[in-house]
């Protein structure tokens, strides 16, 4: 379950990183000629959350129960 459980890790740390920058949100801004895009980066880590999400959903385990009846 090691694989899981890195999956598991990487979210939270992809979560904490989204706390942290929605705590004190700043405004994009260029300076010197470099452009810092902060909603960029809200985004890229929400869409990487999201897929972190799906991947651990998908690689754990499952059963699936069916009832038949005569």
């Amino acid at each position: 379950m090691a694989y899981i459980d890195d999956l598991k890790s990487a979210r939270n740390n992809v979560a904490a990183r989204l706390k942290e920058i929605t705590e004190s949100p700043r405004p994009d801004y260029s300076l010197d000629g470099e452009s810092i895009s902060w909603s960029g980066y809200f985004s890229m880590l929400t869409g990487q959350l999201e897929s972190l999400n799906k991947a651990i959903q998908a690689a754990q385990p499952y059963q699936k129960f069916t009832r038949g009846f005569t």
